[in-house]
């Protein structure tokens, strides 16, 4: 898997359960190191392994640890270049949903060896979407429920989400719009600030 990946796995961990709990992980999954680099691939062994002893470690299931992946991925102030990569994709909430498609293109251009699943966009009604996650990085889905709801938060619109479950070889996520202009979304701004 993907160093970038398991780095993201990692800064979620200490920025949400702290630096002990994150040494805890890496000693209990005899990974042989406490950090991981951006830039390498580690064998999906390591990945699982890292993942099995986390979600022991804090009771949780692990589709539920992924959807607040998914939701720290868009809304922790140590991830707002990831954030800024994901807005670019539209003014509104269903802009951005339409921009999905694209997603795993969009990533590689900034990221080049980074392959993140085909996503497919269905469009049931101008409120009911339903967003097809293909296989190639497992839970994936989960992690995208938490990121659509974040996004959602993002732009202020009321959306539901649930994840369907298996559709042919694709994982379902169903969303449901709300409200597009539910609250006030957070600000965004086309160019970066500088701190």
């Amino acid at each position: 898997m993907h160093g970038l990946i398991n780095r993201a796995v990692q800064s979620f961990v200490c920025a949400t359960y702290g630096q002990s709990c994150w040494l805890h992980v890496t000693e209990v999954a005899e990974l042989g190191f406490s950090e991981f680099e951006a830039m390498l691939v580690y064998d999906d062994d390591v990945s699982a392994r890292m993942l099995e002893v986390l979600c022991a470690k804090l009771d949780r299931p692990r589709a539920e640890l992924l959807e607040d992946l998914g939701t720290y991925l868009v809304s922790h102030p140590n991830m707002e270049d990831l954030r800024r990569l994901l807005r670019f994709g539209g003014v509104t909430y269903v802009e951005f949903l339409h921009s999905l498609d694209d997603l795993s293109d969009r990533v590689r251009l900034a990221v080049s060896d980074l392959r993140l699943p085909e996503l497919e966009l269905r469009e049931m009604s101008p409120t009911e979407f339903q967003l097809l996650c293909h296989p190639g990085l497992p839970g994936y889905s989960s992690v995208m429920v938490g990121v659509l709801r974040a996004v959602a938060d993002d732009y202020g619109a009321l959306a539901i989400l649930t994840h369907e479950g298996q559709r042919g070889d694709a994982e379902v996520i169903s969303i449901i719009l709300v409200e597009s202009a539910f609250a006030q979304g957070r600000q965004f701004e086309l160019g970066a600030r500088k701190a």
